[in-house]
């Protein structure tokens, strides 16, 4: 369900841990009650280190997408799905916007932005123009 970590993305380890499970949360692959795998466990499916997924799921508890349940383990929140779409969506309006800047301060045009956004549009959505 989770791709490998990248350690040479730039992106910190447990911030990518916590991506993912957020990625996975809004694309409904754990619902609202249900249990995340155990630290140890999440930590071999993702090939890290077990306090990194710890520091992650501390993280996702702080930011209310995950809960304890005493004796069982970590849930996933009630309005976690409309957290993390929401999340997810300001990710990649972030990246849109870094993007942006760097066609912007490579002095490209507009116009010529436009065209790769709609070429690239029309190839992953399959619109003909």
């Amino acid at each position: 369900m989770f791709p490998v970590i990248d350690p040479q993305n730039g992106i910190p380890i447990f911030e990518q841990v916590c991506r993912q499970v957020k990625f996975a949360i809004a694309d409904k692959a754990y619902l609202p009650g249900e249990l995340l795998p155990s630290v140890r466990e999440m930590a071999q499916k993702m090939a890290v280190n077990p306090n990194t997924v710890a520091r992650s799921y501390g993280e996702l508890q702080r930011e209310g997408i995950i809960e304890s349940v005493r004796g069982t383990g970590m849930q996933i929140a009630t309005d976690a799905t409309q957290l993390c779409q929401k999340e997810r969506k300001r990710l990649i309006q972030e990246r849109i916007a870094s993007v942006l800047q760097e066609a912007k301060a490579s002095q490209i045009s507009r116009d010529d932005v436009n065209r790769f956004i709609e070429r690239e549009m029309n190839r992953l959505w399959k619109n003909p123009q």
